[in-house]
């Protein structure tokens, strides 16, 4: 495809009706005029340039709602030129890394705009990380500087002589006064308010998700994508590099964003409850990016959650699997009492979503005045980006569609035998292989064999593999059944502990499960479900068996233990399954 043919595309067309759907065609037309105006006179670049002639034509609108603090476009540009001066004047230059570890907040969008203008990365720190993990991360990245919150400038002063490339630890708030340390807002009011010599870079870089250890540094070599070398972006031409990346975008067409206009303010109006070091938790950040207001949750509380989107008339956000469970474990007195009717867009990720909570999510959002289904979900990795997308006209129009993870439509996406190496039928089940534009830029830094290990080459290109095990129907919708390293195999038999869960969840006493594998003298392994139940409920092992024979498991399929403690599952929905099952499998030999 040529590059015109690229830039006419179906996903470009989708991408950009998106856009200028929310910026306003007149509004964009003009930044695009001001931005090409200001780029000739100023060399600063025209993806500079025309954020911030965006900025200019939104100055009075409101850009980010947090708690009680409310900022417009105006005073954000401002905040944001004096940030990307105070980090110049501190040393940092483009290419260096400036890591973030912050609750969701404000600052959270400033650091980030600050280190897209000045070309500078911003590696997103998990609040949860242990000291080491902490340790190892940092210094994985490269970070010179850590911008933090008070919560955690203990942690990183009791591990600093473990970080020898860190040269300052900025602490956000306004009593941030800590020996040892910097304070945010007086290095942004001593600053200026200018722009330094760089390149405009998406600088969020995330880890993955380090469920079964210290997490892996992923960057995204945008050079390597978009370049002059083919072999760079592991054989696609730039034409498909570009088209792919256009196929990203596309999901804001997918998801409504350009028909988002909140009856007072007329923009898209994003709520960000999940921890925004999470890669799947950018696309509540989307809307931002094209005048949208955003109100990020400090930490998420499930009616706090309802509360948010009637009081800021919310119409578009992201959630895990796990805070719409948690919404829906309300009493009902407390989840039907919000008005819900500016929301459209609810998009969720980063975990397998039960069918049953995506039909009850529509019926509550429906019945609290919602004027149709707002659920909409996409299946993806931080290494991938989107791959699917599930749409509420898909599951209307096959109901049978609410267990599947949507269709094909951001990337690349076919289902392998691994013992042939060859595509299997639509119907049949395989590994689940993937082609984007992230993935011809992916590195895992530092390891570059476990880069090259994810990859697979099929047919003279390098497909990316996520560990999944599912199938494609004929219309090319994706039904996930497992994870290829959380698979049992008892007696030979393959059981798929996604398929348990969703069963055992659909109890009124359980709030969660996770099916995991132990050890059996006779089968080999067995599954055992670990239940934890609602507040105040309980229920039996044999009530949990009876209701799964119930619901059509039977055979090797039943757990042969129920265990009930409670589970550490995060807000981005992630369940150290290895922990639980090293519980299980203690002085026990493991192969496998």
């Amino acid at each position: 495809m040529s590059r015109i043919g690229v830039l006419t595309s179906d996903e470009a067309r989708k991408a950009l009706s998106a856009v200028v759907g929310q910026v306003g065609a007149t509004r964009m037309a003009s930044a695009l005029a001001r931005a090409w105006w200001r780029n000739r006179r100023s060399g600063h670049g025209l993806g500079r340039e025309y954020f911030l002639a965006l900025w200019d034509s939104l100055e009075h609108r409101e850009a980010i709602v947090d708690g009680d603090f409310r900022m417009t476009f105006g005073a954000f540009k401002d905040r944001v030129l004096r940030l990307t001066d105070a980090m110049h004047l501190a040393g940092l230059r483009e290419g260096d890394a400036c890591a973030v570890l912050l609750y969701n907040s404000r600052h959270w969008f400033e650091i980030n705009q600050a280190c897209n203008l000045s070309g500078i990365l911003m590696p997103m720190l998990n609040w949860h990380l242990k000291p080491a993990e902490l340790a190892a991360c940092i210094n994985r990245s490269g970070a010179r500087m850590v911008m933090t919150d008070m919560a955690f400038v203990e942690q990183l002063l009791s591990i600093r002589n473990q970080l020898p490339l860190l040269e300052s630890i900025v602490v956000v708030g306004k009593d941030a006064e800590v020996p040892g340390t910097l304070s945010y807002e007086h290095l942004i009011w001593q600053a200026t308010p200018r722009l330094w010599p760089g390149r405009f870079h998406m600088s969020a870089k995330a880890y993955s998700g380090g469920t079964t250890g210290t997490p892996k540094f992923i960057n995204i070599d945008q050079e390597a994508m978009f370049g002059d070398s083919d072999k760079a972006r592991r054989g696609a031409s730039r034409e498909e590099a570009v088209r792919m990346s256009l196929g990203q975008l596309s999901a804001l067409g997918w998801y409504g964003l350009g028909a988002l206009h909140d009856r007072i303010t007329r923009n898209a109006r994003s709520l960000v409850p999940g921890p925004l070091y999470h890669a799947g938790v950018q696309v509540a950040v989307l809307p931002f990016l094209f005048g949208g207001t955003v109100v990020p949750m400090g930490k998420f509380a499930p009616e706090g959650f309802l509360q948010a989107i009637q009081e800021e008339r919310i119409n578009w956000t992201f959630v895990a699997p796990t805070m719409l469970e948690r919404v829906l474990a309300l009493p009902e007195g407390e989840r039907s009492r919000y008005d819900l009717s500016s929301m459209r867009t609810l998009i969720c990720a980063a975990a397998p979503c039960p069918p049953h909570v995506k039909k009850e999510i529509n019926a509550l959002f429906r019945s609290c005045g919602a004027p149709g289904d707002v659920f909409h979900e996409y299946y993806g990795a931080s290494e991938t980006g989107l791959i699917t997308m599930l749409l509420p006209e898909d599951y209307a129009a096959k109901p049978e569609r609410y267990r599947s993870v949507g269709k094909v439509r951001a990337a690349q996406c076919r289902i392998l035998d691994p013992e042939t190496n060859a595509w299997v039928p639509a119907g049949k089940e395989g590994k689940v292989m993937l082609r984007s534009a992230l993935t011809m830029g992916l590195q895992y830094v530092g390891e570059q064999k476990k880069t090259d290990d994810c990859y697979r080459v099929i047919e003279g290109k390098a497909w990316y593999d996520d560990g999944l095990i599912g199938y494609l129907d004929e219309d090319e919708f994706l039904y996930l059944t497992s994870r290829e390293k959380e698979m049992i195999i008892s007696g030979g038999v393959n059981i798929f502990p996604n398929e348990i869960e969703d069963v055992i969840k659909r109890h009124p006493s359980v709030l969660d499960v996770a099916v995991v594998r132990a050890p059996d003298p006779d089968l080999g392994e067995i599954p055992v479900a670990v239940v934890q139940c609602v507040e105040g409920a309980s229920v039996t092992q044999e009530q949990v068996l009876e209701h799964c024979r119930l619901a059509g498991l039977y055979g090797f399929k039943l757990p042969r233990k129920v265990l009930f403690r409670g589970l550490p599952r995060n807000l981005a929905g992630k369940l150290p399954k290895k922990e639980l099952e090293a519980e299980l499998w203690q002085g026990v030999e493991r192969i496998g």
